[in-house]
């Protein structure tokens, strides 16, 4: 359940944005201006900011970048209100939101930063298994370590256990270890007192009090600084957290859920990863298979998804031809679900006719390099035809040559950063690192999926 921070006069067609929002499941919160809103932001936190531009849209992203509170504002208005939209835009807004609204449009942003709402689509025998285990745990207070590779719906999971948990009404909160830099990650996590930091301004509850009552799922664990692996440790233990700056421990009531691509028990053995905190994490684990393990969902997934984005862009439902299916049953699927969903999405917007045929279906191709390894014999280590193709990268700068095979890779990955680091054998935090290099020198970075260039760090997939 998305929570939702509505800014500005629900008295005309922002409150039908706040009502359509509310219908689909989100939580709505409201505030009359961007200061108010920005209080409320700091004690109680929000997934999405819908704030008329109407009020000083700009202002409001620079406190929330200011402050470290990762959290997208998409700004409401008419469409003669053009020229406010475009300097919210510029000023870090992540949308605009035509007035009077589209219910449909709204149910794409509310599902962009809440994922998926509904219960995981699963027929292959190995999901149903998996599923039968997760409702089995789902009522106990224990924690939860969720693994798979990427893109295999570990936040999806996530959400569906705690659905069927105890703590079902309380918040659901889930936080991208991965995808923030240390120090806006620990003050998202734990919040702040006023002066903690340049910026801290005023008090801000973190994700763990954010969570209260609820759940919070703590998603690419496996890429987080150790140091914060201690804190999260003690918080887990003794059920309370410090805040930045803070005089005193905060209690929390909240259950942890975490996720990762990655193998900890082997991240343990290597010592990047503490071995105390892994077992308090793992006492129960769930392994999402890849796609490829679980064909038998494939066609389901296919067709849940090819529904979803006909009804999200307008369009009438299709069903997938026999010859789209067996092109979809073919591919490996190296992305998992969300390649799936990426390629159904394409298919539906490509498709013409009254059904969605083989030309709709754009597959990715695998990396040159991996297909060539794949297809060619195996070669002594002196053959010739073991010599990579060099020849072109004589006279380049090392760092040129770095920079141009992280960007190809990234934007092979949709721009998704873990996977890409994962692709080329880096951490995310240096992976990180580099594009923020490459940011300061001008280079264009693919952005975050779903997320424009200018969009402010997500909080959660």
């Amino acid at each position: 359940m998305a929570r939702v921070l509505v800014i500005g006069s629900l008295e005309a067609e922002l409150g039908i944005a706040a009502r359509i929002a509310a219908a689909r499941g989100a939580r709505i919160a409201t505030a009359e201006g961007a200061a108010a809103g920005l209080s409320r932001l700091r004690a109680e936190g929000a997934d999405l900011v819908l704030c008329d531009v109407q009020h000083d849209v700009g202002w409001l992203v620079a406190q929330l970048t200011a402050e470290r509170i990762a959290c997208p504002v998409i700004a409401c208005g008419r469409p003669n209100d053009a020229d406010a939209a475009v300097r919210a835009i510029r000023a870090g807004a992540k949308d605009f939101l035509p007035l009077p609204p589209d219910a449909d449009l709204i149910a794409a942003m509310l599902q962009a930063v809440a994922g998926e709402p509904d219960r995981p689509v699963v027929q292959d025998p190995g999901m149903t298994a998996l599923m039968a285990r997760a409702e089995q745990v789902a009522r106990a207070e224990a924690s939860v370590l969720i693994m798979g590779e990427s893109g295999t719906g570990k936040e999806v999971l996530a959400r569906h256990i705690h659905a069927a948990s105890r703590r079902a009404r309380g918040p659901f909160v889930a936080l991208n270890c991965a995808a923030l830099p240390e120090a806006l990650l620990e003050s998202e996590l734990f919040g702040h007192e006023k002066g903690a930091f340049s910026g801290a301004v005023a008090s801000r509850k973190g994700k763990f009090e954010q969570a209260e009552g609820g759940t919070l799922l703590l998603d690419e664990i496996g890429e987080m600084d150790p140091r914060l692996q201690a804190k999260i440790l003690r918080a887990i233990q003794e059920r309370e957290i410090d805040r930045l700056g803070g005089t005193a421990p905060v209690k929390v009531d909240v259950r942890i859920l975490a996720a990762t691509h990655r193998d900890l028990a082997t991240e343990v053995a290597r010592g990047r990863f503490r071995e105390d905190l892994y077992f308090r994490l793992a006492v129960v684990r769930l392994r999402i298979p890849a796609l490829r393990e679980r064909r038998g969902d494939i066609l389901p997934l296919a067709h849940h998804f090819a529904e979803r984005y006909a009804r999200a862009n307008g369009l009438p439902v299709r069903a997938l031809s026999p010859a789209a299916e067996a092109l979809l049953l073919a591919h490996p699927w190296p992305g998992n679900v969300r390649e799936l969903e990426n390629t159904l999405h394409r298919a539906v917007l490509l498709a013409e006719g009254p059904g969605i045929g083989p030309d709709a279906i754009d597959l990715l191709e695998a990396a040159p390099t991996l297909q060539a390894e794949a297809a060619a014999p195996s070669a002594s280590p002196t053959s010739s035809a073991a010599v990579p193709p060099v020849t072109a990268l004589v006279g380049r700068r090392v760092e040129e040559v770095e920079r141009d095979l992280i960007l190809e890779t990234l934007s092979h990955c949709l721009g998704n950063r873990t996977r890409a680091a994962e692709m080329l054998g880096i951490s995310i935090r240096t992976l990180r690192n580099k594009l923020h290099e490459y940011r300061a020198a001008g280079v264009t970075v693919p952005p975050v999926p779903g997320q424009p260039p200018y969009a402010l760090p997500a909080s959660g997939a």
